[in-house]
Formats: structure tokens, sequence, C-alpha cells
């Protein structure tokens, strides 16, 4: 334990912390003073006991009020945060459904590739048996020419 002294109302005070809290309890009571002598200044010479009182009053006041907004904007966070989370979610959902998508294209693609690649075949198979085709009738026409 650590003592340290401190001023509080204009009288000087040790006090004993846990050791390394000096400096915290130096600002800790000299922030306290401070308002105790802003609340006198307001109010005048009320005593120091009701001075006290409503300085303390006053300052839990602040810190209620700061602990509910603290309560209030980890709320606002925690919503952001679900929102966020079921945006990735979607966003999750949403890539895999364009990647299945895509996938199934590129197999129709592959498939119509393959229906081209046998249809060009056949096209050439038909185009080469209607040349032997006419050729033979053109061959036949001409001996049957040379006949005549």
């Amino acid at each position: 334990m650590a003592n340290v002294n401190v001023k509080f109302n204009n009288k000087d005070y040790l006090l004993s912390c846990d050791d390394g809290q000096e400096e915290s309890l130096k600002k800790l009571t000299k922030f306290l003073d401070k308002k105790y002598l802003e609340f006198q200044d307001k109010l005048g010479n009320i005593g120091e006991n009701k001075l006290l009182l409503i300085t303390t009053i006053h300052l839990i006041d602040e810190y209620f009020d700061l602990k509910q907004k603290i309560s209030k904007q980890k709320m606002k966070l925690d919503e952001i945060s679900n929102k966020f989370k079921e945006i990735k979610s979607l966003a999750i959902e949403y890539k895999k459904d364009k990647d299945l998508e895509i996938n199934r294209l590129n197999e129709e693609l592959e498939n119509f590739k393959k229906t081209i690649e046998e249809n060009n075949i056949l096209y050439e198979t038909m185009l080469d048996k209607t040349t032997k085709s006419l050729e033979k009738i053109i061959s036949n026409t001409e001996s049957l020419s040379k006949i005549q």
C-alpha cells in the first residue's frame, strides 16, 4: 500500500491506495476538488457536508448518464454488428449462388461447343457425301454426253 498526500477544499489529507495508483488518486482528488469548488461558487456557503453531498450526487448523475449513453451506443454497435453479419452471410450466399450459376453456364457452354463440333463434323460429312454425289452425277452426265 502506498500513502499519498492530496489536497481537497484547501485541506491536506493522507490517503492510502494500491501501489502504482498514486497518480490516479491525485488526479481523481483534483477533479473532485474542482467540481466541489464550482458548486461552492454557484451555491455559496451552504455547509461542507451538504456541498459535498450535492457534488457527489452531481458526479453520480454524470456517471449514470454516461453509463446509459455507453449502453445505448453498445446496443447500436451490436445492431450494426448483427446487420454486418447478416450482410456478410447474404454476400456469401449470393457468391455461392453466382458460382453455381457460373458453373452451370460453363457446363452449358461446353455442351454447346460439343454440339457445334458434332454439327460441324456432320456438316462436313454431309458436304463430302453431297460433293461425291455431285461428282458422280457430273461424271455420269459427261459419260452420257459422250455416248450421245
